[in-house]
């Protein structure tokens, strides 16, 4: 176990990639530099999902796990957010599309020291499934994160 920590503190301890060397590669990315630091970003971003009316389902971060470990890499932490009335529309409209919550808004450090916020949309997770059922839960979602996004990073 500790030997694949090790890895994975390898892969991240690369140089943290500038907002425009992130890459976009799947469809619905979205990402918005900030200039907040990265435990800024972080908290208001915990407190925006919170205001809107999601939980915080998790907050997973490699660089808070290797600092533990007395390794720095560059900032970075998913916050993993939904709640019980997006998740039960999501398994009325397709069981298979539930694979997708909950969703996640990816905070990483820039080598300036302030922090970037990537999520994808609902719409581009949705859309391998193929369901029109899921079309007016992913509109919403799409609102709710671009609101959640907006309110974090405003100044």
């Amino acid at each position: 176990m500790d030997a694949i920590f090790s890895l994975l503190a390898l892969l991240f301890a690369a140089p943290a990639l500038s907002v425009r060397q992130f890459p976009a590669v799947q469809p619905g990315t979205v990402a918005t530099p900030t200039s907040f630091g990265f435990d800024d970003l972080l908290q208001r971003l915990e407190r925006a999902v919170q205001a809107n009316g999601l939980m915080v389902i998790a907050k997973p971060s490699a660089s808070r796990n290797a600092a533990g470990r007395g390794i720095q890499i560059s900032g970075n932490a998913v916050i993993l957010a939904f709640n019980n009335d997006f998740a039960l529309r999501l398994l009325q409209a397709s069981v298979p599309a539930g694979f997708e919550a909950p969703m996640r808004l990816y905070v990483t450090e820039n080598p300036d020291r302030t922090a970037t916020v990537t999520y994808r949309t609902a719409t581009a997770l949705f859309a391998p499934y193929d369901t029109p059922d899921l079309a007016p839960l992913a509109g919403d979602l799409d609102q709710l994160f671009a609101k959640i996004v907006t309110e974090a990073t405003r100044s």
